[in-house]
């Protein structure tokens, strides 16, 4: 099949497909529509850009033109993913003003929102945590929602949302149409398709975890401290449009100012910026006006953006699944993407489970070792050293350093120097640093003020004769006490009236002392 008329679709729907410009179908659009204009559920797997959007919108519209008393939900696990379906529906039903739309998610505005549903939309596009809120305020009824769509739902689940889908479920008739949309099928995303969909037919196009052949993927090996330095090379080298993937929230501002300064012209995208804002970056990466855009993995999932040429995997994700969207954010509609993920020694073992996520068959103990041997031969670890060394002296009181051509690593450090007690060296070694440093404190002291040195020996013999008083008298009362404290200060004017010219900072500590 290499054209949407054969899906038996309405002209109006087909001249809108055409406009948006939609050739022919993609293959799992291919396979699914007909499922889902014969009323059947269905469980589908796909990686991402290969258009599933479509592969749902389709037919969802096609339905609620021929029944015009039905509803239709489509839930999303971000509010990106919510905006692109809603752009999505929206060119597909130009010129149609029978049916309304309207999107419900975080970030907005309720009486915006309010205003929308008074419209009786038909489709309702948006994140579950907002659905649930309108249906709990009851401005939001789905008692004739024959058409539910889950996208997306294994990253729905990772996010948490498998109570609040629980819920919005209980409001829907239980003779529904549901389509359940997932980029991977792990078990419990089996296991809840048994629990929602009824005689599901599954459609699975290609491997979901392997990244597609149109994206040259490399992978560089490189110290923590040497990222940034490589980043700036890679953008140097790259043209086009770059999508860099950091860790945190915090990282993607500390990261966007950064290659501004450096004359990177860059946006940050993450969970934490208002929603106004992050439509306007959007859209501005969108027309281009800025080439980079530095993101956590809330955009990995349905981010469509046709025009990314480079991935930059700057920190890897927390979960290995998501290694696969983040690629999958360029390469679209078959076009060539480029890939370049950055691993430090300490995300060995995060890439270690990618490699089993992309190749099951993989060894987990096989796959270490040869880290391990990686791990030696690119930058051997002062920590392996100074245990073997702090095991040496266990066996023998003195140590022994080689004679041979100094080195770096013959030079004892200050882990070492304390590892044992016992021996005489350590503790002549141990002597001359306390020596060392109170010499410098003794210099401190006298670059401050000679008065300060002299008041300190004053307040130490004080508190060396309170001390004896104490333990003299074992049924001392606060009045002794009261009585010592100011015999000190009685003390302390005397010697300060000797020297009148107290700097600034003498008095500060005095009046702290005080």
């Amino acid at each position: 099949m290499n054209s949407f008329a054969n899906f038996g679709l309405s002209k109006t729907l087909e001249k809108s497909i055409l406009n948006m410009g939609f050739i022919s179908p993609t293959s799992v659009q291919e396979k699914s529509i007909p499922f889902a204009l014969e009323g059947r559920d269905l469980l589908g797997s796909a990686q991402t850009g290969t258009g599933k959007t479509g592969a749902f919108a389709i037919p969802l519209i096609q339905k609620l033109m021929r029944d015009e008393v039905s509803t239709a939900l489509v839930l999303t696990p971000t509010r990106e993913l919510a905006k692109q379906v809603l752009t999505v529906i929206e060119g597909l039903l130009y010129g149609q003003n029978a049916i309304n739309i309207s999107c419900l998610i975080g970030g907005e505005q309720i009486t915006k929102q309010l205003k929308q549903l008074k419209r009786k939309p038909r489709i309702v596009v948006g994140t579950p945590g907002r659905i649930n809120d309108h249906l709990i305020r009851k401005s939001l009824k789905l008692d004739r929602a024959k058409f539910i769509v889950l996208d997306e739902t294994d990253r729905m689940l990772d996010m948490g949302f498998g109570i609040q889908i629980d819920r919005i479920l209980k409001y829907i008739p239980k003779e529904r149409q549901t389509l359940m949309f997932s980029a991977t099928l792990p078990e419990q995303i089996i296991k809840l398709s048994k629990k929602y969909l009824t005689n599901p037919e599954r459609v699975s196009i290609g491997k979901t975890n392997v990244v597609a052949q149109n994206i040259n993927n490399e992978i560089i090996k490189i110290k923590k401290e040497d990222k940034y330095k490589l980043l700036l090379e890679q953008l140097d080298n790259r043209e086009g449009t770059i999508l860099i993937f950091v860790k945190t929230k915090h990282g993607t501002v500390k990261m966007a100012k950064n290659l501004s300064h450096d004359h990177f012209a860059s946006e940050p995208l993450n969970g934490n910026l208002r929603q106004n804002k992050r439509d306007t970056v959007m859209r501005k990466f969108r027309e281009k006006k800025f080439r980079i855009m530095v993101a956590t993995d809330i955009a990995a999932r349905g981010l469509d953006v046709p025009h990314i040429e480079h991935v930059i995997n700057y920190d890897l994700p927390q979960l290995a699944e998501d290694y696969i969207h983040r690629l999958g954010r360029t390469g679209r509609a078959n076009s060539i993407g480029s890939a370049v993920t950055f691993v430090s020694s300490k995300e060995l073992g995060k890439w270690n489970e990618i490699q089993i996520m992309l190749d099951p068959s993989l060894k987990k103990s096989n796959s270490k070792n040869s880290f391990s041997k990686s791990k030696e031969k690119k930058k051997p670890f002062k920590k392996n050293k100074i245990k073997s060394n702090f095991s040496e002296n266990k066996k023998s009181k003195k140590r022994n350093y080689p004679k041979s051509k100094k080195t770096n690593d013959e030079k004892p450090s200050k882990f070492n120097k304390f590892a044992k007690k016992n021996t005489p060296d350590e503790v002549d070694n141990k002597s001359n640093f306390y020596k060392k440093k109170k010499s410098v404190n003794k210099k401190k002291y006298d670059k401050d003020n000679d008065t300060a040195i002299s008041f300190f020996k004053k307040k130490n013999s004080v508190d060396k004769k309170f001390k004896s008083k104490f333990k003299t008298k074992d049924d001392s009362s606060k009045k002794g006490i009261r009585r010592s404290k100011s015999s000190k200060n009685t003390n302390f004017k005397n010697k300060a009236s000797n020297k009148p010219k107290t700097s600034k900072r003498f008095k500060n500590k005095f009046s702290r002392a005080k």
